[in-house]
């Protein structure tokens, strides 16, 4: 049977005498080999679990049940299970070993959570918005700029349980580097808490400088040549884009700053500092994100004040061209009406006469127009 049997089998049995009943159903079944490189595929939400102590990988384990009950057993290291998107039932086993709180288990499973961190018993339970830069050849009204996932992350004393949802945001990358330091990760379960976070924090980064281009791309449209002739759609699509990323940062600036100051049981004072330096940061991209908001709004007022502008423009053109149309309107009008007594109409010089007034005074209307800026 798979691992994700073994956990949906776990479900079944009562909360007395959990652990001891979950050994003895393991130990009936076949065991699933958890020692794969990381991001291996062990079932349908289960993407890896290692166990670690003193930084370092714990090689031979063949089993989540036996890995969690050798590292309680020796009190020594932790273990990291990731999961990607899991259903209710494939969870619940977990939540059943780990003795997860059920409010933070459901939120893992339903997704769509605000970036945020609780404390249930030993357990801290954060959230975190995962953001990724959309690339494009060309922004658009309709372009995608900022895709949005989430991940989960349970710690305990001797365990830390990822929960990722969305289309990117892997941890596979960042599980290696933390391997690679091994000094880092033997500060225990925080360590991993710390590295998610500062992960995170780090692609919000990515992000704004992505959104710089663009932004700076419209910028200079708008402000170009014919800029009231740019489209106003694109202005509004980078301001929906920003607000979904607003969304994902602003909501985490009060969690990680608790993380970084207030005591808690299950991070150590060490590792707080470090959150300092992720609070710091994500400091920086609010701050990005403000600035952003108020330089969308104020290119927004002056594309809409320069289609006023171009507007204006040509009314005053359309009118100046009425008022030289209107003297040989006014003029043919009169003669038009064909009254006998007009000596005029009988004169040798009056036709050549009137079509002199009538050039000259088009002439000085659309020379003075011209001298005033409206043709």
């Amino acid at each position: 049977m798979s691992m994700a049997g073994n956990l949906r089998k776990v479900t079944s049995l009562g909360r007395v005498g959990g652990l001891r009943k979950v050994a003895r159903l393991a130990r009936r079944r076949d065991r699933v080999d958890l020692s794969h490189p990381a991001r291996s595929p062990l079932g349908s939400a289960v993407v890896n679990c290692v166990a670690y102590r003193d930084g370092a990988r714990v090689p031979g384990g063949r089993d989540l049940v036996d890995t969690v009950q050798r590292i309680r057993k020796n009190d020594e290291g932790f273990v990291w299970l990731g999961l990607h998107e899991p259903t209710q039932r494939e969870f619940a086993g977990i939540a059943e070993l780990f003795d997860l709180h059920p409010l933070a288990v459901e939120d893992s499973v339903d997704a769509h959570q605000r970036p945020k961190v609780e404390r249930y018993g030993d357990t801290l339970f954060a959230v975190f918005k995962t953001v990724c830069y959309v690339e494009h050849k060309e922004l658009t009204a309709t372009s995608e700029v900022v895709d949005t996932g989430e991940i989960m992350v349970f710690v305990g004393h001797d365990f830390v349980i990822t929960v990722r949802h969305g289309r990117h945001g892997s941890l596979g990358p960042l599980r290696e580097g933390l391997e690679a330091d091994t000094t880092q990760l033997a500060k225990g379960p925080a360590a991993v808490l710390h590295a998610i976070a500062d992960h995170v924090v780090d692609d919000y980064l990515t992000v704004t400088d992505a959104m710089q281009e663009d932004i700076d791309q419209v910028e200079t449209d708008v402000f170009a040549e014919n800029g009231a002739r740019a489209d106003p759609g694109r202005i509004y699509q980078l301001k929906r884009e920003l607000l979904e990323l607003k969304r994902a940062v602003v909501p985490l600036g009060r969690p990680i700053l608790d993380l970084a100051t207030r005591p808690i049981r299950v991070v150590d004072p060490e590792i707080q500092a470090y959150f300092r330096d992720v609070s710091d940061h994500l400091l920086r991209v609010t701050e990005q994100i403000a600035a952003f908001d108020e330089l969308l709004n104020s290119i927004l007022q002056a594309h809409l004040a320069q289609v006023t502008v171009s507007q204006n423009e040509d009314m005053r053109k359309i009118t100046a061209w009425a008022a030289v149309i209107a003297v040989p309107t006014m003029v043919c009008g009169v003669y038009g009406m064909n009254f006998d007594n007009m000596p005029e109409l009988h004169w040798r010089f009056g036709y050549p006469i009137v079509i002199g007034v009538i050039s000259v005074a088009c002439l000085v209307l659309y020379r003075g127009f011209r001298r005033n800026g409206w043709l």
